[in-house]
C-alpha cells in the first residue's frame, strides 16, 4: 500500500481518493470515516482498535498544518506496548508511512484538514 498524495481534505491511497479522516491498518484495511472523541486531540481511545492490530509503528497524520495534538501520555502508552509512535503534519506522515511500511507492520491515522 502506498499513499500517493495528500492535500487539504484529500488523501490518495493506491490511486483511490479518500475525503474523510481515516485509519490504515497494518493488513491494508482502511477504516473511514474515523472520528476522534475530542476534535483536534488524539488519545489512546481514538486508536484503540488500531493498537489492537499489533503494529510495530503508528504514524499519525496531524492534518495539513499539524493542528491535531496527541495526548501527552499517548507516546508513553504506545511505547509500553512496543509500538513506535510518529506524529507529523500529513505530508511528513505520508513520507514516513511510505518508507517504513515497506519493511515493518505500520498502522496510521490521518486527519485530512487543518
Amino acid at each position: 500500500m502506498v499513499i500517493d498524495a495528500c492535500s487539504f481534505g484529500v488523501i490518495v491511497i493506491d490511486g483511490k481518493k479518500h475525503t474523510s479522516d481515516l485509519l490504515i491498518y497494518p493488513d491494508g484495511r482502511i477504516m473511514k470515516p474515523w472520528w476522534r472523541k475530542s476534535g483536534h486531540r488524539l488519545s489512546s481511545d481514538d486508536i484503540k482498535e488500531l493498537v489492537e492490530s499489533e503494529p510495530e509503528f503508528i504514524i499519525a497524520g496531524t492534518g495539513v498544518s499539524g493542528h491535531v495534538r496527541p495526548d501527552k501520555t499517548l507516546e508513553k502508552i504506545l511505547r509500553q506496548k512496543g509500538i513506535t509512535f510518529i506524529a507529523a503534519p500529513n505530508h511528513d506522515a505520508m513520507r514516513h508511512y511510505n518508507e517504513i511500511s515497506q519493511k515493518k507492520r505500520v498502522g496510521a491515522c490521518f486527519h485530512l484538514t487543518c
